[in-house]
């Protein structure tokens, strides 16, 4: 992989890892909530489910961590298939939760895809 693709799953990973503490660790904060738009009340209520979806961005990042760390036979396998986990969450995502997402996460996460298919 090129070091253009690296830097980018890099991004992709990083932003994941973000993701992961909004919604694990700072889902009730009010600048947490005033991002998504929800009131205190809202945030608590969906404190849960958020934490839940949190890790699995954390996982999302592992994925893209490995890719990172990989023997490069198996590298930009491990790339595509986790790149494409990220685009197909931030499409769907984008369709029915809130269409930032496909700005987001799911625009970083195809750039990334096609840095790895065209190194």
């Amino acid at each position: 992989m090129s070091m253009i693709a690296k830097v980018l799953i890099a991004l992709v990973a990083l932003e994941h890892i973000y993701f992961l503490v909004l919604e694990m660790f700072l889902w009730t904060t009010p600048r947490t909530r005033s991002a998504f738009g929800m009131s205190a009340e809202q945030a608590e209520q969906t404190r849960v489910l958020a934490g839940n979806q949190g890790l699995y961005n954390g996982f999302l990042a592992a994925g893209l961590i490995w890719s990172l760390l990989a023997p490069s036979a198996f590298a930009p396998q491990l790339a595509l298939f986790f790149l494409a986990c990220v685009l197909v969450a931030g499409v769907y995502g984008g369709f029915t939760a809130n269409k930032r997402i496909w700005l987001l996460q799911a625009l970083p996460a195809a750039i990334a895809l096609l840095s790895v298919i065209f190194a």
